[in-house]
């Protein structure tokens, strides 16, 4: 996730200014937060995982050392317990190859599936009736392993072309869990059309995507529509920041819990995915100490 971002080689100056400065800490919960959550039943079902399963770099850790590459979804599945598919943002696959995959899954693994670029980008909302069905049939091959799907929009995703996501979101089937990521600033600034927008998520149950990364706090905008949600965790390889994050948002997620969160899932984000194992782990061990 380069979205906001500090570049590697910057690392040094900034991230430890950026720290200092409590840039990392999470603002408080928006006024809407308690309502979106008050619909569930506070189960609390929270996943770790990664963004694909094909990191060479795991071999001798994820990966047995002389396993082939085919049998690296199995092993990831055992290590994960969700997955950011970003495969079906580039191409919608067919329903045989995503069943191979949910097959390959345990029981309780979750595909969050991004929404089809042809939707959200290319055709932005318009005339997406075809590859809509499509992507569909293909998420409904998921069977039990089908969590939350997210549309992630553009930065050039204005409020004011609202109007078009409030069509496609009233035609989206309501049992399937969505969830959608704003990057455009004047989704967060209270505006007429950004605040219809938010107001139409909290009434059909679709939830927020929300992106914690350096540059672009405002992401993390802590406003939750429904009692499912994505959290896209954008991760410097093991820097003391890292851990100073994940703390505070297992603290965040188990008042969220108490609140009625049913299920979350937290998507890490690392160069070259090298630290998303450790960075998992750490979130998990920070979560079971949370409820023990």
């Amino acid at each position: 996730m380069n979205f906001g971002k500090i570049p590697e080689e910057e690392w040094g100056d900034e991230l430890p200014k950026l720290a200092a400065e409590g840039r990392f800490e999470l603002a408080a919960d928006h006024a809407d937060t308690a309502l979106g959550l008050a619909s569930g039943q506070g189960l609390g079902r929270v996943r770790s995982g990664g963004t694909m399963w094909t990191v060479r770099g795991w071999r001798g850790s994820v990966y047995p050392e002389k396993d082939p590459q085919r049998t690296w979804i199995g092993h990831y599945g055992r290590a994960f317990q969700s997955l950011e598919l970003n495969a079906t943002h580039y191409k919608i696959h067919p329903p045989e190859r995503m069943k191979i995959w949910a097959d390959a899954m345990p029981e309780g693994f979750k595909f969050c599936p991004k929404f089809p670029a042809i939707i959200t980008r290319y055709r932005k909302f318009n005339n997406c009736e075809g590859p809509t069905d499509d992507f569909i049939e293909a998420l409904l091959a998921l069977g039990d392993k089908l969590g939350t799907s997210f549309i992630q929009l553009t930065p050039q995703f204005m409020p004011r072309h609202g109007e078009k996501l409030a069509r496609y979101l009233e035609a989206w089937p309501r049992e399937l869990k969505m969830a959608i990521e704003f990057r455009h600033p004047g989704w967060f600034e209270g505006g007429a059309d950004a605040e219809a927008i938010w107001a139409q998520m909290m009434d059909q149950g679709v939830g927020s995507v929300l992106s914690d990364t350096a540059l672009r706090r405002d992401a993390a905008h802590m406003r939750m529509t429904a009692p499912q949600a994505i959290i896209r965790f954008g991760g410097y390889a093991g820097h003391p920041s890292d851990q100073k994050r994940l703390q505070a948002w297992s603290e965040r997620i188990k008042a969220w819990t108490a609140q009625g969160l049913d299920e979350l899932d937290f998507l890490v984000h690392q160069p070259d995915s090298l630290a998303t194992p450790a960075t998992c782990e750490a979130f998990n061990q920070l979560m079971r100490e949370r409820v023990s």
